[in-house]
């Protein structure tokens, strides 16, 4: 079943073309790659998606409804969430707040209220579902520090903790093992394929090929705006539009 259904989708931006009539499916409980060299339109994808660009035509369809009728602060509720390739974190605050801020993107204003001191059994709440996370992620050894004094890999792992936190359907992932070093991309591997163990769909966008080979099930790769290829990692590996665009003959060996 199609979770995720993208219809001849199309932005430009000054004039210049980001996406140019681009169609796919995200299926319910896969991890699905989107993949392409800088520029390609990645990126601008996601923004349509999660509502930060309207696109100039096509379709956008989550469980059959039109994305594009939903503000963005109506997402999370939906059950789509996503991270940025820029840490959307509040810096000063410590991981365990950030995680537990997440949480609350679900709900009316009035719940975060609660939040902060009306409600004792939402806070308890909160704070126990952003432990869980912390631990899952092995982040609780770090709760209590302010994310500014996390290295950037930590802060990547924060930034995914806080997303789950609103306990999502669709989880889109922008470059979630960027500035990593090989074994902690490998743990987000490990963390990508445990969420599709709790039942999370997976749309991500990643440079690093070992990881993206080794967790998706179905890969779709973008050149240009344009959509040049799609299907299992093996084929696209192969396939000779993609390595003259973005993977180079080294992809093959």
């Amino acid at each position: 079943m199609d979770l995720l259904e993208i219809t001849d989708l199309s932005i430009a931006f000054a004039g210049l073309r980001a996406l140019e009539r681009v169609s796919f499916s995200v299926r319910e409980g896969e991890i699905l790659g989107l993949i392409g060299p800088n520029g390609a339109g990645k990126s601008t994808l996601l923004n349509c998606v999660s509502r930060v660009h309207r696109p100039t035509s096509g379709r956008i369809a989550y469980r059959g409804e039109n994305v594009l009728a939903r503000r963005i602060h109506e997402l999370p509720a939906l059950g789509i969430r996503r991270t940025f390739q820029n840490l959307e974190l509040f810096k000063e605050a410590t991981v365990r707040e950030n995680v537990v801020l997440g949480g609350t993107s679900r709900y009316h204003a009035g719940v975060v209220r609660d939040l902060f001191g009306f409600s004792r059994r939402f806070q308890a709440s909160a704070a126990a579902r952003a432990d869980e996370l912390l631990r899952t992620l092995n982040l609780a050894e770090h709760a209590d520090t302010v994310v500014a004094a996390l290295p950037y890999g930590l802060q990547k792992a924060v930034e995914l903790a806080r997303a789950l936190a609103s306990e999502p359907k669709l989880l889109l992932l922008d470059e979630p093992a960027a500035g990593m070093n090989p074994e902690e991309s490998r743990r987000v591997g490990d963390t990508i394929l445990t969420l599709r163990k709790a039942g999370i769909t997976v749309l991500l966008v990643e440079h690093d090929m070992r990881l993206v080979m080794s967790v998706c099930d179905r890969i779709v790769v973008l050149d240009h705006g344009e959509k040049i290829a799609e299907g299992a990692p093996a084929a696209v590996r192969e396939n000779p539009a993609v390595i003259a665009a973005y993977l180079g003959e080294e992809a093959i060996a």
